[in-house]
């Protein structure tokens, strides 16, 4: 695993269905004024496929924010309307990509097995790669958090640990907090992060444990910002619908960290 050329705490967001390239480039002229380059944190972004060119467009004079895709497909090209493949998302200026957010295994059937294999692809094409794992509620009532981030993370953690595109990263998104105003305490993600550090730590040893960021995702706003990112093995944050808002997040971009 090379090193992350990066600093952590990681600020990203995800920008999912929203912001049209119209939009995109409004929200960098704004969020550019209120918020400076800085040596101490990364400030990523991953808007609508559609709008990746206006963003990269955008943040073209600002190296210090980074743009990505939100999903890839595991083939390199084929008959698969509608798919974006990894090399694809790199040509057009990508340099990062979620793979296995919630909603996509929630909404879109994305498996344990094809979020791997988007996974291997995207880290093979050289992006920096943020998987994302985390519980529903029923199976956090039911006592099954540690068993479904452990399944989630096994089906990924060779792909990680082998990794030569830098280091690659978690993020712990717990379902039942994202798009509900209710979000995990810092003791909550505390706990989900260091479950999932030590598990890397079983499986791949302590220098892939710590070269990992496992990031917060989850109803994340100006107000709890500091905290989570206080919070132990919380090396930053996955912001959903504060980051569309570009005074909000750049609050969030900004917030104190250890």
């Amino acid at each position: 695993m090379q090193p992350r050329s990066w600093p952590v705490p990681v600020i990203a967001g995800n920008w999912k269905m929203n912001m049209g390239p119209d939009e995109t480039r409004a929200f960098f002229e704004a969020f550019c004024r209120l918020h400076a380059p800085r040596e101490d944190r990364s400030v990523w972004f991953f808007p609508p496929a559609l709008s990746l060119h206006a963003a990269l467009e955008a943040t073209a004079a600002r190296p210090d924010l980074r743009v990505g895709v939100q999903n890839i497909h595991w083939e390199g090209a084929g008959a698969f309307t509608g798919e974006i493949s990894a090399p694809m998302a790199v040509q057009a200026g990508a340099r990062l990509t979620l793979v296995g957010h919630s909603e996509r295994r929630q909404l879109f059937g994305d498996t344990d097995e094809t979020v791997a294999a988007r996974t291997r692809a995207a880290l093979a094409a050289g992006l920096t790669t943020i998987v994302c794992v985390g519980e529903t509620l029923e199976q956090r009532r039911a006592g099954e958090l540690e068993t479904v981030l452990g399944r989630q993370l096994d089906a990924v953690i060779d792909a990680l640990a082998e990794s030569d595109a830098g280091a690659p990263l978690l993020a712990y998104e717990p379902v039942w907090a994202i798009g509900t105003g209710v979000n995990a305490t810092p003791d909550d993600a505390a706990t989900a992060h260091g479950f999932l550090r030590g598990r890397i730590r079983e499986r791949a040893g302590d220098d892939v444990a710590l070269a990992i960021p496992i990031l917060y995702g989850g109803s994340v706003k100006p107000a709890n910002a500091a905290d989570l990112l206080a919070a132990p093995d919380v090396d930053g944050l996955l912001v959903g619908g504060a980051s569309l808002e570009a005074e909000s997040f750049a609050r969030i971009a900004d917030a104190p960290a250890p």
